[in-house]
């Protein structure tokens, strides 16, 4: 139901609200560069510092900005389910494709919790959900065979897949139905988990580089494996220097670098320090996003 590049979708900010206009035109260059789909108000969009109303409306604006061009997966998990449950269900209703739901973090539900929450918020919701599996957030780790009796609830269409662990994402592939779609969280992992049967990402690097992740995916897909393989090792760099401290900080600082969006970030995160700065300026020139 969804599969190739969705973009985990910073939220821009200026003056500590949200800026509406620029989150109108990375909707806009997100859909020309051919990406599959936009995921509003995950962890890249800064979701944990958004106030439900503000939560509410980056969702709204997207849905509105994208004109059902692509689809739109609105992030709407908590650790409470009544509250996961409410998000879903605002997402539903401001026209939202489906949703994505990280698993219940600090808490640590068992296996049979998670699996109650996800049935629960599904039957409470009758949306399209994914899964949000990342262990190193969340403090837990869905494992395959507790995904495998997630995926029969009927709500539960995909999973993003951040575990790291390509052995565990092959089990998820292999226990799962064959229309379960199983997407990368990690965008390093994207190439090699298309090659076991992965559907696509949901990625922090199409933010910056839309066109080359989308290039990738299509590659492969189309069976053309030495131009994903060139496609991976080019962003390679970037894959890496995205991550150096804490997303959302560095894709924020580099779509600040090309002059999308303000420098703007909330507390407690800070700005990417300025020798991290200076690398990840010199990938940007290297892969020609920044002159």
């Amino acid at each position: 139901m969804f599969e190739g590049v969705l973009t985990a979708l910073v939220t821009p900010l200026r003056d500590g609200a949200i800026d509406e206009t620029a989150l109108h035109d990375l909707v806009d260059r997100q859909i020309e560069a051919g990406i599959d789909g936009l995921v509003p108000c995950g962890s890249t969009g800064e979701s944990a510092t958004l106030s439900h109303a503000e939560h509410r409306r980056v969702v709204e604006i997207v849905v509105q900005a994208t004109r059902g061009r692509v689809p739109v997966v609105a992030g709407t998990g908590s650790n409470n389910t009544s509250e996961a449950i409410e998000l879903t269900r605002h997402a539903k209703e401001a026209g939202a494709d489906g949703a994505l739901l990280i698993s219940p973090y600090y808490n640590k539900p068992t296996q049979e919790g998670l699996v109650a929450h996800f049935a629960r918020i599904g039957q409470e919701t009758a949306f399209p959900l994914i899964v949000y599996n990342i262990p190193s957030r969340t403090g837990s780790n869905i494992l395959a065979p507790t995904m495998a009796r997630i995926a029969e609830v009927e709500q539960v269409v995909g999973v993003k897949e951040a575990s790291g662990d390509l052995g565990q994402m092959s089990e998820v592939i292999a226990r799962c139905p064959e229309d379960f779609d199983v997407l990368s969280g990690d965008d390093v992992l994207t190439l090699p988990l298309l090659s076991i049967g992965g559907r696509g990402v949901i990625s922090v690097t199409s933010n910056v580089a839309p066109s080359e992740l989308v290039s990738l995916v299509r590659a492969f897909r189309g069976g053309d494996l030495e131009h994903a393989r060139r496609a991976h090792y080019r962003l390679l760099p970037l894959f890496d220097l995205l991550f150096c401290e804490t997303n959302p900080i560095p894709v924020k600082a580099a779509l600040e670098c090309m002059g999308v969006i303000g420098p703007e970030i909330r507390l407690p995160l800070l700005p990417l320090t300025e020798v991290n700065r200076e690398r990840l300026q010199v990938a940007l020139k290297e892969l020609g996003l920044v002159a």
